[in-house]
């Protein structure tokens, strides 16, 4: 497998690594890139755009992220924070009066987005025409009886997030979309390869993602976390099962629809580079220009809000108010990493203690959550060359 791209000296461990998962772990297409002190280390691809084609993946080629889209929408919630238009201890109802209902009163806004709100699932799932809808999906939510008291215990809300995070954003700023948010106060600032509702002139540079055969993880990977994940699944009346159908059935992610929508916790689409530059400006100047977050909202980002059993994962998780901070089911770094998987192999998080801003996407998607083992692998491989 050629791999394209350059590494900085003492990172050559993460090229060996990412050629390995062409070879070893089944990647068809995929792109990984690294800063270190807001300046870029690791930049490489290889593979096919598509996960089912025969057109190379270049440089700028970017896919959709799945999950991962979580951390850069968390991201929106947090500056409106810093700026003082949002308060993450306030009652959700404060800016969202219709989210009141069906004993929901007391949600507060870091309950939604460390996945404490209690309503990771629906009554009723949407259909993907209805997920599109943010006043559909704002309606549902709002309606919706928890399945556990708010703020006294946390389930990844899955699918659902999207509605709250995407509706708590509308009413706070007047009517803006997160993917406006994220366009505006990100992406164009920052020159990053990041979209959440995809405009169609930037179609031609997104390849097609599909599934691919699991592989043996490699080097040591706990693989508990995902039989449990997938027992649990296997079930149709679990919460974890109904977390993840609350759109059902599932849409057709290659779908230009689907991709033009915006779903806050699920339909992003990034670069590698455009994941990395994101995460590295959450913790430092890039390029000795843009730092997005300032040092307190860094930390706060990576303060746990939620830690323990999970009532839809069923394994034990770590939040902070949106990204998914370190655990043994989900490891990033070191201990103070902070950032968000994709389901089914995408990985981006930043570590201040290093300076590492990581990016990893990928078209070939695997069943599992929260630690894929080419995104794994890759991990191991900036840790050894960090430490080195």
């Amino acid at each position: 497998m050629d791999v394209n791209g350059v590494v900085a000296g003492g990172f050559e461990p993460v090229r060996d690594a990412f050629a390995r998962n062409f070879t070893a772990l089944g990647d068809r297409g995929a792109a990984v890139a690294v800063y270190r002190d807001g300046h870029r280390v690791v930049d490489l691809w290889a593979g096919t755009r598509d996960v089912d084609g025969t057109d190379p993946w270049e440089r700028g080629t970017a896919q959709i992220v799945r999950s991962a889209t979580k951390g850069v929408a968390a991201a929106v919630v947090l500056l409106l924070h810093q700026r003082g238009e949002l308060d993450l201890d306030a009652p959700v109802g404060a800016y969202w009066p219709e989210f009141k209902a069906a004993g929901k009163e007391r949600t507060r806004v870091w309950h939604l987005l460390a996945h404490r709100a209690g309503v990771p699932a629906l009554d009723r799932p949407l259909t993907p025409a209805e997920a599109a809808d943010p006043v559909r999906g704002a309606e549902a939510v709002a309606a919706q009886a928890p399945a556990w008291e708010p703020g006294t215990d946390h389930g990844y809300h899955a699918q659902t997030w999207s509605w709250l995070i995407g509706e708590l954003v509308r009413r706070v700023t007047g009517g803006a979309t997160v993917g406006e948010l994220v366009a505006r106060e990100i992406a164009r600032p920052l020159g990053a390869g990041l979209w959440l509702g995809l405009p169609g002139e930037e179609a031609a540079r997104v390849g097609r993602v599909g599934p691919v055969e699991a592989a043996r993880p490699e080097g040591g990977l706990r693989t508990r976390p995902k039989r449990a994940v997938a027992e649990a699944y296997a079930d149709p009346g679990s919460l974890t099962r109904r977390a993840f159908a609350a759109i059902t059935p599932a849409p057709d992610e290659n779908d230009p629809a689907y991709r033009a929508a915006v779903l806050a916790g699920s339909n992003g689409i990034a670069t590698a580079d455009g994941l990395a530059r994101f995460y590295a400006s959450l913790i430092g100047e890039v390029d000795g220009g843009r730092r997005l977050f300032t040092p307190e909202t860094t930390e706060a980002a990576r303060t746990g809000r939620s830690a323990g059993q999970d009532r839809v994962l069923v394994v034990p998780t770590r939040f902070g108010p949106g990204p998914m901070l370190h655990s043994p089911a989900s490891p990033l770094l070191s201990a103070g990493s902070f950032g968000h998987p994709g389901r089914g192999g995408s990985l981006g998080f930043a570590d201040p203690e290093s300076g590492i801003a990581f990016g990893y996407v990928t078209n070939g998607f695997r069943a599992g959550v929260t630690a894929d083992p080419r995104a794994q692998a890759l991990v191991r491989a900036v840790r050894a060359a960090v430490s080195g």
